[in-house]
């Protein structure tokens, strides 16, 4: 038998075209009839079962001042503050009720909730965050947003409750431990 070279191109293109014969085909996973259930998540999403947790009333809750609470467990501190104008992502009332997790997104570092500048602002490494934008990263070493903590308002009550966490929580692999 003689030696056959195969030189480098020959290769790469013959190699390129069976990875692309070999990607088109498709397996079907789940035939489009069979029958999914209701409250099934979207695709590549999950769906956590988050607690609901009161944070407090909306008459008690001071202006421009951050109100502490924990959750979505009892090592996660988190935020809320009454903003005093509405504000995207608000509840209560006026919309003007925001929530945020309490470490920095860079390194964990806690934060402390400025009123002057109306922003949230990391000791360790001097990220800032703007609460009356979604929580925005505003400068510093940070290169998330604050995950948010999703709120519900009950008029009867008067009540602001914790219902989720929009983000992942700093040095967490899943939200709900």
């Amino acid at each position: 038998m003689e030696d056959m070279k195969v030189g480098r191109r020959f290769f790469l293109k013959s190699g390129g075209a069976a990875a692309a014969v070999a990607g088109s085909v498709v397996i079907p996973i789940q035939s489009a009839n069979a029958a999914t259930p209701a409250n099934a998540a979207a695709a590549g999403s999950t769906a956590l079962d988050y607690p609901s947790k009161a944070v407090g009333r909306v008459t008690g809750m001071p202006l421009n001042e951050a109100v502490s609470f924990n959750y979505p467990d009892d090592r996660s501190l988190c935020y809320a503050i009454r903003m005093g104008s509405s504000v995207p992502g608000g509840v209560g009332p006026n919309g003007d009720i925001v929530a945020y997790s309490a470490m920095c997104t860079h390194m964990g570092c806690p934060l402390v909730y400025d009123a002057a500048s109306r922003t949230f602002k990391c000791g360790c490494h001097f990220s800032m965050f703007d609460p009356e934008q979604h929580g925005q990263m505003v400068c510093g070493q940070a290169t998330e947003n604050l995950p948010s903590i999703k709120l519900s308002y009950d008029s009867k009550t008067d009540t602001v409750h914790a219902v989720g966490v929009d983000g992942l929580l700093f040095g967490r692999q899943s939200n709900i431990l």
